[in-house]
């Protein structure tokens, strides 16, 4: 497959989330950056690229927001709160992960030990005020 390492404007997170759902090898997305570096703004455009019309926000409080998108839905994790794996059991991530629908996690080192090398790493990383430096692990 095809990688992504690259810059980008924060205006042009539309066009980098269609070439990034292009290239993922998998439907969960493990979100990796800086707290306040876009990883949100990121997932509204992913959100957008996979046909969802919903207004998207930081699950931060919630844990998990839930997206129709044109084939199914999205869950969008925000993992930043969650002290070990055994919380994550505890809202039951694995339904989540075994859903087959896409799967977006920020913050998500927590669970990785449980995901047996089935996901994609996306790294954010911010290089001034409006440039982003976005690169996929498959």
């Amino acid at each position: 497959m095809e990688e992504l390492n690259t810059t980008y404007a924060l205006h042009e997170a539309n066009e980098v989330a269609e070439k990034l759902i292009n290239i993922l090898d998998s439907k969960i997305v493990l979100l990796q950056g800086a707290m306040g570096v876009g990883k949100t703004t990121l997932v509204k455009s992913i959100t957008k690229a996979l046909g969802g019309e919903d207004d998207v926000s930081s699950p931060t409080f919630s844990i998990v927001n839930e997206y129709k998108i044109k084939d199914g839905l999205l869950y969008h994790f925000d993992l930043y709160r969650i002290q070990d794996i055994e919380e994550a059991y505890s809202f039951g991530i694995e339904e989540y992960l075994y859903s087959g629908n896409w799967i977006i996690i920020e913050w998500p080192d927590v669970i990785k030990p449980i995901l047996e090398n089935d996901f994609s790493e996306v790294f954010l990383e911010e290089k001034t005020k409006h440039l982003r430096t976005i690169k996929v692990k498959n």
